[in-house]
């Protein structure tokens, strides 16, 4: 009876590979889908921004001073200029270059704390406080929704590049390094239209 049985079996996944990138790994559309979750909240935080300011007279309101432009643009500049080596890093993991993504992530980590020391320097000029009246809220709202993004994927990266350094890497890690390089991305593309309405918009009218 054994010998009528076909060589292999239909449906054993055996010969299926252990692990997959890109769009073909579940992780990878988990991370697309978090960043649509994510990207809708920025949306709703700034349709409000907008709102608040379509039923006032005057924008900010109460004569509320405008955010200071020199360390939000630092730090807007820093985290564009960031996007460089995060593509770097990119094109290592998919190269599956382990000794290049070490380091590659070990200076993500590195940009990751010098942006997060620059936006608390533009956090601690930001006025007025964030309990002062709706234009402060949502202001102070849409900042600190951005930061969480910061931190925690500063976070991740930190958690990453010491599992890196102190692990062999194979082909899970190499994914993992991409997923995370996309995500930062996000939090950069995100703060484009942040930076403009909360910075440039009032000053234009």
């Amino acid at each position: 009876m054994t010998g009528m049985l076909p060589e292999r079996i239909v449906g054993d996944l055996g010969g299926l590979p252990e692990s997959a990138d890109g769009s073909r790994s579940i992780v990878w559309w988990g991370n697309i889908g978090f960043m649509l979750i994510e990207g809708t909240a920025f949306a709703l935080a700034a349709g409000a921004y907008l709102y608040l300011r379509s039923e006032s007279p005057h924008w900010p309101a109460s004569g509320d001073p405008l955010p200071s432009l020199m360390w939000s643009g630092i730090f807007t500049i820093g985290l564009l200029l960031s996007e460089l080596p995060n593509i770097w890093v990119t094109k290592q993991a998919k190269a599956k270059d382990a000794g290049r993504v070490r380091i590659g992530v070990l200076l993500m980590t590195i940009l990751g704390l010098v942006l997060l020391v620059l936006r608390g320097f533009e956090i601690s000029v930001l006025a007025p406080r964030w309990d002062h009246d709706a234009y402060s809220s949502v202001l102070w709202l849409l900042m600190i929704l951005h930061t969480s993004h910061v931190v925690t994927d500063l976070g991740d990266t930190a958690v990453q590049a010491a599992w890196l350094y102190t692990h062999r890497i194979g082909d899970d890690q190499f994914a993992d390094v991409e997923d995370n390089c996309n995500y930062w991305t996000f939090v950069v593309v995100a703060w484009i239209p942040i930076y403009a309405l909360l910075y440039w918009a009032p000053r234009l009218g």
